[in-house]
């Protein structure tokens, strides 16, 4: 099993764990880390079946922008984890100036620990947080029990059509996702699909940012420039990837009835 550390480079579109403590300063610049929080919160808002009164379970939550935007917008009930704490920080923060901190709740720790005492949740996401618990059908009965009945994931990743010829180390082929979710006894109920154009656009914003801390950094600490000149180097190929061969998606599954 990977270590948190790992697990949370890796999600970032990193390969190297020692970038896991200039994470923070990296991305200070940005708040939208990982899910669309648009997309998310039209997903919820269209299946939660206890509207305004439902329990969301950010899992890998970054700095809350899903959480946050959900409570405030929904009115439901938000507990958010992720292994950063400045990113915790930060999402409390968020939470207290949009006036939802008595609806968030968000806390520092490894997810893979913390939902074994978790239950009775009506959606769970997880946006781009990569394979922290396994493939599609570990994930799914892993989480589960932290899932009411009729409770949703809602999921956001991207992945190949089955007739593309790239791989990826993260990025699977769609037959083999929708195989592992309905071995897990579920199924997708919905999808929406970014369209290029505008993850081109996210990309972009987020890239310029996060490339000048970078430098910054590099230049604080000449010992480790390849780190962070490699970090760079690694934003431009998962773009390229995201931009043109993968489709990136959010997926609504639930079990089946």
């Amino acid at each position: 099993m990977k270590t948190i550390e790992e697990s949370v480079v890796m999600a970032m579109d990193g390969t190297d764990p020692a970038l896991y403590p200039f994470l923070p300063y990296i991305l200070q610049d940005t708040w939208e880390i990982g899910a669309s929080p648009d997309v998310v919160v039209h997903l919820l808002q269209g299946h939660c079946r206890n509207k305004g009164a439902f329990r969301l379970l950010d899992l890998g939550c970054g700095k809350g922008i899903v959480s946050v935007r959900a409570a405030a917008e929904l009115g439901c009930s938000c507990l958010g984890l992720d292994a950063v704490e400045a990113f915790i920080a930060e999402a409390k923060s968020k939470a207290a100036e949009y006036g939802v901190d008595a609806l968030c709740r968000f806390e520092v720790g490894d997810v893979r620990n913390r939902i074994k005492e978790l239950s009775g949740f009506d959606a769970i996401v997880l946006g781009a947080i990569g394979p922290v618990f396994g493939d599609y059908r570990e994930t799914l009965a892993v989480l589960s029990p932290c899932l009411k009945p009729d409770g949703i994931f809602v999921i956001d990743e991207g992945y190949f059509e089955d007739d593309s010829p790239y791989t990826h180390p993260i990025i699977r082929k769609k037959s083999e996702i929708m195989r592992e979710i309905e071995d897990a006894g579920m199924e997708v109920v919905d999808e929406v699909v970014i369209n290029a154009e505008d993850i081109e656009d996210a990309d972009s914003r987020v890239f310029e940012r996060l490339k000048d801390r970078c430098l910054e950094l590099a230049e604080a600490h000449p010992e480790k420039k390849d780190l962070f000149l490699n970090y760079i180097r690694r934003q431009v190929e998962e773009n390229a990837v995201l931009e043109t061969e993968a489709v990136c998606s959010t997926l609504v599954i639930r079990r089946k009835t």
